[in-house]
């Protein structure tokens, strides 16, 4: 029998909040970083278009347990709206297929918004990820079809005007839930105005629970390459990765020994003692030394666990 491969790549975990430039892909952004790193293996949590810069959390070895719990946050965009143009893509990328001469002053702009606040019904870009009898819709987009996509619920938490830089364009921030499009929002904005518009900058700034003060700039990484010692050149990388368990701060955390963490790598439950003990919680994680062991539920005086971590 032959041996199994070992993996390739150095068994780190954590994450590393990228600030990810202007014009470079989300997969081509999660492949230099884990190249840089030497990591095993990594993810991210949300895409972001190439003409998109800002918050790209990229999660590395074991922390990509837990891209789901962020991929679940809310986000917040601010993002530049251009009147006049509707495009294919809804943003600077695609050829312009509705125009007009109209122009919205911000008096008729700000009496949109309301509409567009809480919950609202969203046809996703014919140009996205969303799947259509098993295939990508920008992928039948890209053969020149037209793709029927349903509209979804999406929840939008907020949304300002931040400003009108000049008659054709207006500045606006979103703070959104799960599978919100922003190139969406900017399309029926121009159709209800009766202007027609497309996103022309866009830039995400949070993505919870990581804030905006966590980003870090490619260049910033791409600039410790010149250290031509590994070790020190790794170690310097790794001073920029945040905790695994920093991912699961919207859940109730406990706090173990070494001998029950070994217990829950073992795939074993552990009693819970002590008067400050959950009682019961559908999903919790556990702590030794500050260190993340195991995502679980907690019931009937035991934390069992679900997924472990090395």
């Amino acid at each position: 029998m032959s041996k199994p491969r070992k993996p390739k790549g150095r068994p780190i975990s954590g994450w590393l909040i990228l600030d990810k430039p202007f014009d470079f892909g989300s997969t081509e952004a999660v492949s230099k970083i884990k190249w840089l790193f030497k990591a095993q293996k990594a993810g991210h949590a949300g895409t972001l278009d190439p003409l998109a810069s800002g918050m790209l959390p990229i999660a590395l070895g074991d922390a990509t347990k837990t891209v789901p719990y962020v991929m679940d946050g809310h986000k917040i965009y601010e993002f530049t709206v251009t009147w006049g143009e509707e495009r294919a893509t809804d943003d600077l990328e695609g050829d312009v297929t509705r125009s007009s001469d109209l122009r919205p002053d911000a008096e008729a702009i700000t009496a949109l918004l309301p509409r567009y606040t809480g919950a609202i019904q969203q046809v996703p870009p014919q140009f996205s990820a969303i799947k259509i009898d098993g295939e990508r819709a920008y992928d039948i987009a890209r053969d020149g079809e037209t793709v029927e996509i349903p509209a979804r619920e999406v929840e939008i938490h907020r949304l300002t005007l931040l400003g009108c830089p000049d008659d054709n364009t207006a500045t606006f921030e979103v703070e959104c839930g799960k599978g919100t499009y922003v190139r969406a929002l900017a399309r029926d904005f121009g159709r209800d105005l009766g202007c027609f518009g497309h996103v022309s900058e866009l830039r995400r700034t949070y993505v919870a629970p990581f804030g905006e003060e966590s980003m870090v700039p490619l260049a910033e990484l791409t600039a410790l390459e010149s250290i031509e010692d590994e070790a020190e050149r790794l170690a310097a990388l790794d001073e920029y990765l945040i905790d695994t368990s920093e991912a699961l701060s919207i859940l109730p955390q406990i706090v173990i020994t070494d001998d029950q963490a070994h217990r829950l790598r073992m795939g074993n439950p552990i009693i819970l003692r002590g008067r400050d003990a959950p009682v019961s919680a559908d999903e919790a994680y556990a702590t030794a030394r500050g260190r993340l062991v195991a995502i679980g539920e907690i019931g009937g005086g035991e934390f069992r666990p679900k997924r472990v971590f090395n």
